[in-house]
């Protein structure tokens, strides 16, 4: 990853950003839980609409703690899993969950 591009001052953000849609589509968490559904069918979205937002967000949460015993890109993974929890409570709340 190019910290430093030329680009815009939120290219880092994006490339970031970019990072967890990947580890989310392609990664873990379409090895582990995708089951050839789409990423608002899956079990992060399916448990939060049973059992509300919370659970996402607990997820989140449980990932950045997690994060805080691991080094180098061990952590990077558990923070950017935690990225695609908080958009997932994101999706939820705006389908009015």
């Amino acid at each position: 990853m190019n910290l430093i591009d030329g680009g815009d001052n939120y290219d880092i953000l994006r490339s970031i950003l970019n990072e967890a849609y990947d580890q989310a589509a392609t990664g873990k968490g379409r090895e582990r839980h995708a089951n050839g559904k789409p990423w608002d069918e899956q079990p992060i979205a399916e448990i939060g609409r049973m059992v509300g937002t919370g659970f996402n967000t607990g997820q989140a949460i449980k990932k950045l703690q997690e994060s805080s015993r691991m080094k180098g890109e061990t952590a990077v993974r558990e923070l950017l899993g935690a990225i695609v929890y908080a958009a997932s409570a994101i999706m939820l709340i705006r389908e009015g969950q």
